[in-house]
């Protein structure tokens, strides 16, 4: 009997290990914009994995994607006006949202520079800092409409973009960030781009493009934001046609995601396209 029982333990072993919570799992509850299972995995992760600094950052990105969601930003008449972009009257940030957001940037930020003072080619501390940039860039241009202030995390994001991509080029999720720093410079007024430095970093839309398009084909944890990015800009540069198609590909890989339905159904109906 006893004999048995620790059979019976080890068989199971396999299957404990492979329930262990992954990012990706998290990032994918993350796209379906189910926030609460994203925290759920996340926080699984963080307790076998104290000292990582990128589930922390992505944690910081759930509490993002939430507020956005929360205020209808990413709706597609919001991001293709410039107009409601700068609106102050969009709504104001939750502050219980705001506080931890903000201590999942500190958490993802502290772990990480302590890791790139002893090893600052360190891939996965460089990414986690600039995952954690590049969203605290968004919450501030987005959430709390203070777009000038957001070029300070911008510029870091793509700095430490840039330092991973000199590490290892083949890092194809670090490329997000890049193509979204040549596709935003690039989008700014001359007088603006005058003043704005970025490493690395022409201010070419079509070489953002390029970049945001190798993430969605080669990218591991942001293939599917490369994909809505690249419908933003599909939108505002008036290929509806082009976003429709990428919105085809969201909504069929994370069919829970009501936003992606929503918004293909709208764009469908703009380009005549039947829901039958």
């Amino acid at each position: 009997m006893l004999r048995f029982c620790a059979l019976a333990a080890l068989l199971c072993l396999p299957a404990l290990a492979g329930d262990a919570p992954t990012i990706d799992e998290a990032l994918d509850h993350l796209y379906s914009f189910d926030f609460p299972s994203s925290h759920r995995v996340l926080n699984a992760y963080i307790a076998q994995h104290p000292q990582d600094p990128l589930p922390y950052a992505f944690r910081a990105s759930a509490y993002l994607f939430y507020e956005l969601d929360r205020l209808g930003i990413l709706e597609s008449e919001f991001l293709v006006d410039d107009d409601k972009i700068i609106d102050k009257k969009k709504g104001d940030p939750d502050p219980n949202v705001r506080a931890n957001f903000m201590k999942a940037l500190e958490d993802a930020q502290n772990r990480a520079d302590t890791v790139l003072k002893t090893s600052p080619r360190d891939r996965n501390a460089l990414f986690a800092m600039a995952v954690a940039q590049g969203v605290a860039t968004d919450y501030m241009a987005l959430v709390e409409k203070r777009q000038i202030s957001s070029l300070g995390p911008a510029k870091r994001s793509n700095n430490y973009a840039q330092q991973l991509l000199r590490v290892d080029p083949k890092f194809y999720d670090a490329y997000l960030t890049a193509g979204f720093s040549e596709y935003m410079l690039g989008s700014l007024p001359f007088f603006i781009r005058w003043f704005v430095h970025f490493d690395n970093i022409s201010g070419s839309k079509e070489k953002g493009r390029e970049q945001l398009e190798l993430v969605a084909r080669q990218g591991h944890y942001f293939k599917a934001f490369a994909k809505i990015l690249i419908g933003i800009c599909d939108l505002r540069e008036k290929h509806p046609a082009r976003a429709q198609h990428l919105l085809l590909e969201l909504a069929h890989e994370y069919p829970a995601n009501p936003l992606f339905r929503t918004e293909l159904a709208k764009l469908n109906g703009k380009l005549g396209i039947s829901a039958n």
